[in-house]
């Protein structure tokens, strides 16, 4: 299975087949073993050892912890990105961000209403497309300035659904 795994402003393209692990097309040798019970996973690359916490996973948002250094990762499978990036939701022109929908289908839910502070990864919407439920979701953060369907509603591939603005200040 292909992610694409980004943290600050480099993405990496990591392909996991089975035992076998590839970073940018780079086969590497990794192995990773989990501490039952416990947030920390050991990884071990190229025969060098880390281990990191995972302090929490919000949609594809992971907040890891690796000696001390809290670091937020995105990470995405093949499929997501892909509907991210058809729906427009990377592109966003001064704070602002319009949704679009990634190809016809049903408004399932909308999971956030106009004025809710989102998170990159945050859920935004459900869409239903040739029979399977697609989770649109934020791809920066943000706060939901018009919403723009309605949980039944029929869209075509385009159509706007959701606008965000900028985060609000801290």
């Amino acid at each position: 299975m292909k992610y694409f795994v980004t943290l600050g402003e480099r993405t990496l393209e990591v392909v996991v087949e089975g035992d076998e692990v590839a970073v940018d097309g780079v086969p590497l040798d990794v192995r990773i073993e989990r501490s039952p019970g416990s947030p920390e996973v050991r990884a071990i690359i190229e025969g060098m050892a880390t281990t990191i916490g995972i302090e929490s996973a919000q949609g594809t948002t992971w907040r890891l912890v690796d000696r001390g250094t809290v670091r937020d990762v995105v990470v995405e499978d093949e499929r997501a990105r892909h509907i991210r990036l058809l729906s427009g939701a990377g592109r966003a022109v001064d704070g602002h961000a319009v949704l679009k929908a990634p190809m016809p289908g049903l408004v399932l839910r909308l999971l956030v209403a106009v004025g809710d502070q989102v998170a990159a990864g945050m859920p935004l919407l459900a869409l239903e497309a040739m029979k399977m439920e697609n989770e649109l979701k934020a791809a920066g953060p943000g706060v939901v300035a018009a919403v723009l369907v309605t949980a039944g509603q029929a869209v075509e591939k385009g159509q706007p659904l959701l606008e965000i603005g900028p985060a609000s200040p801290a």
